[in-house]
């Protein structure tokens, strides 16, 4: 059994996560109930900003919130002195709701709606990460139309593909994201974003993917993009103040999984920058990255209740549980595996491998294959490890399910951070069918 930051068996033999028994948990709030290791998330966001202080390098470190958004996960984010990454006008109204810093908020995406960016001025956030050539445009009307100024960060495409499935790379050549470095379209925009007068151009972004173990395409990313700022500086004399190298930083699900320390790869970067810049009259920019997985995605565990079995003989048996695909698109979406334990009995010895079955009318709705378990019955706890990242902030309403709670625990308390949907919210939007009347 691999524990995660406090989690651990406690006197009464069952699994305990940040001093917090997860059977009264699950007594208390129900399942399925998503549950937060507070204290992990706290020593991973001083981790990565330590590291920056201990290499004496200027730096911001934002946190993607698409990995998981609420009120209090921004509050949290805020209390530990990160910046914000959001990505729609949703995660930005959560952020204002939860009071963030604006100044501290990065807002990302491709395909930034004319609201959205409205959204975005109107509140003066900090910087917008332009994606292409059409929200460059029109960012530039809205600035006119306002007669404001803004902060931009220019998406680029370093032309690499990271070791990560196909669905979450994001930094090769032929990507929906960001300006192509090599094809000379990065070249092109900034210098369309220089002339602006409403344009700050504060540097460049990149994103390789996500979930990704070496530092070699960080490394190569940098590299390249370096190379290109030398020669946009020998030309027109460009200096970033700003590169933001993104994140993706991987994070252990299975025993197959082999994460690195998360000051390796800050090192790395960092030492790859320093070195590119050596010898030119570029000065040290300030660096961002933007951890969303490797800060939440191990401090969460799903907590569900074992239901009904089913043994296909010599084939094998499964196990369902009262969540699945409706809390974990995950494993559906990109074959995601996790591990789990009976959280009522983690010690108990194993006796059988079963197949984790969600609730959902689909065949595809299968949480894990082939989980070594003790024998299990109805009304035992499942803990599902590591569902920290998109498993609440991709949650749907397939079948009418109602999504989970959330709870923080932290130094032996627990705190309901997100109720759990009941019947009547899932037709609180639903409008009933009226006689249309004609008109002429």
């Amino acid at each position: 059994m691999h524990f995660y930051g406090t989690g651990k068996v406690n006197d009464a033999r069952h699994l305990e996560i940040g001093g917090v028994d997860t059977v009264q948990l699950a007594a208390e709030y129900g399942t399925p109930l998503y549950v937060y290791d507070i204290e992990l998330i706290r020593e991973r966001a001083r981790g990565f900003k330590q590291t920056f202080e201990n290499l004496g390098i200027s730096a911001q470190v934002a946190y993607a919130s698409k990995a998981f958004s609420s009120i209090a996960m921004i509050q949290l984010v805020k209390e530990e002195g990160l910046s914000l990454d959001v990505v729609s006008g949703g995660e930005l109204y959560t952020a204002l709701k939860a009071e963030f810093p604006v100044e501290r908020i990065h807002f990302h995406g491709n395909n930034k709606s004319e609201e959205e960016l409205m959204m975005a001025l109107e509140h003066h956030i900090g910087c917008i990460v332009v994606d292409n050539f059409s929200e460059l445009e029109l960012l530039e009307e809205l600035c006119v139309f306002k007669e404001q100024k803004v902060n931009i960060l220019l998406r680029v495409t370093p032309g690499i593909e990271a070791h990560t499935h196909d669905y979450i790379l994001t930094g090769q050549e032929d990507s929906k994201f960001g300006f192509d470095l090599l094809n000379g379209q990065a070249e092109q925009a900034l210098k369309q974003a220089l002339k602006s007068k409403w344009m700050n151009v504060q540097g460049l972004h990149c994103h390789i993917g996500s979930q990704i173990f070496q530092t070699t395409g960080f490394v190569l990313a940098a590299k390249k993009i370096i190379g290109q700022l030398k020669k946009w500086n020998e030309e027109f004399g460009y200096q970033p103040p700003v590169l933001n190298l993104g994140g993706g930083f991987g994070i252990r699900y299975t025993k197959e999984d082999t994460p690195i320390p998360a000051s390796q790869y800050v090192e790395e970067i960092v030492r790859e920058v320093q070195n590119e810049l050596q010898g030119t009259d570029i000065p040290m920019p300030e660096i961002w990255i933007e951890p969303g997985r490797s800060l939440v995605g191990d401090a969460g565990i799903t907590l569900y209740k074992v239901g009904s079995e089913k043994e296909v003989p010599q084939v094998r048996k499964y196990v369902a549980v009262d969540g699945g695909m409706s809390d974990n698109i995950r494993p559906a979406l990109y074959e995601a595996k996790y591990e789990a334990v009976l959280a009522n009995r983690p010690l108990d010895e194993v006796e059988e491998t079963v197949s984790i079955a969600g609730k959902c009318c689909e065949s595809g709705d299968m949480l894990i294959w082939d989980l070594p378990l003790p024998k299990s019955g109805r009304g035992d706890l499942l803990a599902v490890f590591c569902t920290g990242a998109y498993g609440y902030s991709m949650a749907n309403n397939y079948n009418r399910i109602p999504r989970p709670a959330v709870v923080f625990v932290e130094n032996g308390e627990a705190k309901q951070v997100i109720k759990r949907e009941t019947y009547e919210d899932l037709v609180r939007l639903d409008l009933e069918l009226k006689e249309i009347v004609k008109t002429k």
